[in-house]
């Protein structure tokens, strides 16, 4: 995900949706709520929208991008592994294959250039043949699943259905060829942005130069519809939202976003992008990030930001005092921690403006540093669900949560795109086309 960070810190992941571990059989024998949700996740599969472990792959300290080395059947350092997804009853999961598109990461924007700069599109490859090694190394465990019914037909067989989901619309570097060349590798949504605004859509996190979506971005969401990808507005400016809302004939997903009536985070989702969202009959899937459900962790992040740059004002130069003086502030300010109930308040205030039917889970395992107390892993999801019916929620309304929302996204993705196909040809559109002189 890489919220308010240049480059993300990261971890791992894999999955089957079996019977639970044997310390959580017994907690379950005793909880009847922790009961129904094992009982919910063995008939619906639940859907992940965001885990990075293919950037945690790539960034490992100690084999970087090695994928065998990175051993899903041992225990990894990462948050996920084999055998902590099976008892975290995980049914399919959206694969981040995230790149960084920060203007000074020069490794992967050559001559430090934000947009249609040509090596964005080398790292997204290499990041979408590290997920695809991930996938066919365990198929035992892992198996493709491109549609909603492939994640209907991986649950039957009791492998976790994988597909790819592209954060960051820089790695299309301005081009409708590439991003249905990325389609065709298996990416099956598309981030509009990252944390950095691109030549066609502005971002929450950085300059809202084009008040949204440019024509060119139009046209962007207008292809993603004609070829079955969904349009992710996850790190997206409350304008970029409005306008993909407006253009989409599909429904649209936040593949790892909070409600910001609960946490006034750019990231998370303002109500009245949620009642949109049902007219458009979209998903927002529910993040396990600390900042993004904690409003207390999001107030010691800005807190902490000020003190480090007022740290650097007084001490300019000078590394060994700063980082005393940082020690000492952190000292003195223990941060606040989240808990699995905050993530429960954000599930239910978007289930209570934009309804039930709108609400699913995207965690961001692995993209994340600091964890929410009770969801540490992919071993911990039964605990969410059963908090909530512990709140009262029946069982049709957590199989809802948990990947009905989702699989009826795709499905009707998937029509639209039928549709659309028959109707026109792929785009040969380009941004200087639709944009002008100013696009790249």
């Amino acid at each position: 995900m890489r919220h308010s960070l240049p480059l993300r810190a990261a971890l791992a992941a894999a999955v089957l949706p079996l019977a639970l571990g044997a310390p959580l059989r017994a907690q379950a024998a005793r909880d009847p709520y922790l009961a129904r949700a094992e009982r919910v996740l063995r008939s619906t599969p639940l859907i992940d929208g965001h885990n990075d472990l293919p950037w945690r792959i790539r960034e490992d300290s100690v084999h970087p991008g090695d994928v065998p080395a990175y051993d899903l059947r041992q225990r990894t350092p990462g948050m996920t592994d084999l055998d902590r997804l099976r008892r975290g009853m995980l049914g399919a999961q959206f694969w981040s294959v995230y790149i960084p598109g920060e203007a000074r990461d020069e490794a992967y924007a050559p001559n430090g250039r934000v947009s249609g700069t040509p090596g964005y599109a080398r790292v997204q490859l290499e990041q979408i043949d590290i997920a695809r090694q991930v996938i066919e190394r365990y198929p035992d465990r892992l198996a493709w699943a491109l549609t909603a019914a492939d994640v209907r037909t991986r649950f039957r067989q009791h492998r976790l259905g994988s597909v790819l989901g592209m954060e960051g619309g820089h790695a299309i570097e301005n081009s409708l060829g590439a991003l249905r060349d990325y389609y065709g590798m298996g990416v099956r949504y598309m981030t509009l942005t990252h944390n950095v605004t691109t030549d066609w859509a502005d971002a929450a996190l950085d300059s809202a130069r084009h008040g949204g979506l440019t024509p060119f971005g139009e046209e962007v969401v207008r292809e993603m519809n004609r070829l079955g990808m969904l349009v992710d507005l996850a790190h997206v400016s409350p304008g970029t939202m409005s306008d993909a809302l407006r253009v989409s004939q599909a429904p649209v997903i936040f593949s790892h976003s909070g409600a910001r009536a609960l946490v006034d985070h750019p990231r998370n989702v303002p109500d009245s992008i949620l009642v949109h969202l049902k007219e458009n009959g979209g998903v927002v899937m529910v993040p396990f990030v600390t900042s993004f459900v904690s409003q207390e962790v999001a107030s010691y992040q800005e807190q902490r930001e000020q003190a480090i740059a007022d740290i650097r004002r007084r001490f300019p130069g000078d590394r060994e005092a700063a980082r005393r003086e940082m020690e000492a502030w952190r000292a003195a300010h223990p941060m606040p921690q989240a808990t699995l109930a905050q993530v429960a308040d954000h599930i239910e205030h978007v289930r209570r403006v934009a309804g039930v039917d709108h609400v699913g889970i995207g965690s961001d395992f692995d993209g994340i540093t600091d964890n929410v107390v009770g969801l540490e892993d992919v071993s911990t999801y039964p605990a969410l669900f059963a908090e909530l019916a512990r709140r009262g929620w029946s069982d049709a309304e957590l199989r809802k949560l948990a990947g009905e929302n989702v699989l009826r996204v795709m499905a009707q993705a998937e029509q639209v795109a039928k549709r659309l196909q028959a109707e026109r040809p792929a785009s040969t559109r380009t941004i200087r086309e639709l944009d002008g002189p100013a696009g790249r």
